[in-house]
């Protein structure tokens, strides 16, 4: 029999269903949109956080819901302004991503073979944008208009994004019947897990793994690794610095807690784009497809979720004082310490095993070829990079405190108005926010970023586990008699 080349395509062997299946498929693209918009509308800036009728379950009415969180009717959900406006800023990404001077380094190497090229420059596009916001905000402070645009249509950049996604899922689904599978002579490949033959499934997972465009003036562009960082992960930042804008705007000033937010996720998407060749080590690059699941990730949760306590901040200004200030900022520090670390450990040893700050290290080799680290950070747990991700999230949601507030009016609640909690709206001085009965409350929506990526760790870590299972064999089955904890050492 002859040998088998490294460059062959690999046999197709049945890759399973993930996130269960088309049900669980379902579910994530369908439901997972209305959650943006409950957490959107049910915590505003109209009534409270949550609104007051949810409160009282027993006597909820449906039209009184409505005037509290101001819903504007299905309609109402878009606006030409929200469209033209996110059609802009993808616009200009886009141009700072093919103009800007960029590295280019090459992938890993595919399945069949061969590497691609990407152009990677996020870092720059990332600081000339900011530069621009903040001339911007010098000149005309917090009435900049990009910072009112984005208060006053907010709704309708959520539906932008949501019906963006759905539009780009589509569109590389489609291009994926022009792969020539198995083997394209243009390094095209399908993913593993995502030719299904179910369409919805294959839709949302991802049908090809790298699909690219060439756009007039652009040029190519590399959908996925564009999507991944660029709009989305930026537009978080964006968000948040309008949020600041919109409580100086509310209140007249601009409190810690804020700042903290803002500057703990901003800094980690910043980290990010400075890393980010890293990204072509991840699993999201190396054997994930791109369809909804990533571009509603990318496009909307992303932004409109992981910006959850900057936007309810923005209504309710937390001051944290240095006695909170300290303890937060530690956590975020030390998260900070063991994600980079670990990351870096694992890129150095990846790409270069000699590396004097690597060389010391103990692996096993396995029958692909592969080396997995025994000591060091990757030698306490097989995932321990999740466990920084996790701690720097505690310090997203911790500066909302006990979360939750009702908005009301001097007129009609004078005593509440004399309370030591009560903030007044410097536009209105009838209007006033205080924590009341919604105390607590609104932590669900606030904490919920915490809770929601232990989830996804967890998910993540065992998605990993099962794709290293599949690609190691026994070899894995040795690396955890070595390495026996998943995430936490000595916990789990």
């Amino acid at each position: 029999m002859a040998s088998k080349r490294k460059t062959d395509p690999p046999s197709e062997k049945s890759h399973g269903y993930e996130f269960f299946g088309p049900p669980g498929a379902f579910a994530i693209s369908f439901f997972l949109p209305i959650l943006c918009y409950a957490f959107t509308f049910l915590c505003n800036d109209i009534s409270g956080c949550p609104a007051p009728s949810l409160l009282h379950p027993s006597t909820l009415d449906f039209e009184q819901l409505k005037k509290e969180v101001g819903w504007p009717g299905f309609s109402g959900l878009i606006t030409w302004n929200a469209v033209l406006g996110n059609f802009a800023y993808y616009l200009l990404s886009l141009a700072l991503y093919a103009f800007l001077p960029a590295e280019e380094p090459e992938g890993t190497e595919l399945r069949t073979g061969g590497r691609l090229k990407y152009r990677f420059n996020a870092w720059s596009s990332g600081i000339f944008i900011l530069v621009i916001l903040a001339a911007g905000t010098a000149v005309e402070g917090a009435e900049f208009p990009v910072w009112t645009f984005i208060s006053d249509n907010y709704v309708g950049l959520l539906t932008t994004n949501i019906l963006t996604s759905y539009a780009l899922a589509t569109y590389v689904y489609i291009l994926s019947f022009t792969v020539q599978h198995p083997k394209d002579p243009s390094l095209r490949e399908l993913a593993m897990g995502g030719h299904s033959g179910n369409i919805l499934y294959d839709w949302f997972i991802g049908r090809e793994l790298n699909p690219r465009i060439t756009l007039p003036i652009f040029g190519e562009i590399d959908i996925k690794t564009w999507a991944e960082i660029r709009p989305g992960m930026l537009g978080w930042v964006i968000l948040d610095l309008a949020f600041i804008m919109q409580q100086y705007r509310n209140f007249g000033k601009v409190t810690d807690s804020i700042i903290l937010v803002t500057f703990a996720q901003a800094f980690y998407v910043f980290d990010c784009y400075y890393m980010e060749p890293a990204m072509l080590t991840t699993i999201d690059i190396i054997s994930d497809g791109f369809g909804l699941m990533l571009a509603f990730g990318d496009l909307v949760w992303v932004p409109f979720t992981y910006s959850l306590q900057a936007r309810y901040l923005a209504t309710y200004p937390v001051e944290l004082g240095i006695k909170g200030l300290v303890p937060i900022f530690a956590v975020q520090a030390v998260g900070y310490y063991i994600f980079r670390s670990v990351n870096n450990e694992k890129n150095r040893f990846r790409t270069n095993p000699d590396d004097p700050r690597v060389k010391h290290l103990k692996y096993i080799e396995t029958a692909s070829g592969s080396k997995l680290l025994i000591t060091g950070w990757w030698g306490t747990a097989r995932h321990i990079n999740y466990l920084g991700d996790w701690f720097m999230s505690w310090s997203y949601v911790l500066p909302t405190a006990a979360a939750g507030y009702v908005i009301r009016n001097a007129a009609t609640h004078p005593l509440d108005a004399t309370s030591k909690d009560a903030v007044f709206f410097q536009n209105t001085y009838q209007k006033y926010v205080v924590p009341g009965e919604a105390k607590g409350w609104g932590m669900i929506v606030t904490y919920f970023f915490m809770v929601y990526f232990a989830v996804l760790l967890i998910h993540r870590e065992r998605r990993d586990e099962e794709k290293c299972k599949k690609k190691y064999g026994k070899d894995w089955e040795r690396y955890c008699e070595l390495v026996p904890y998943r995430i936490i050492p000595y916990v789990y």
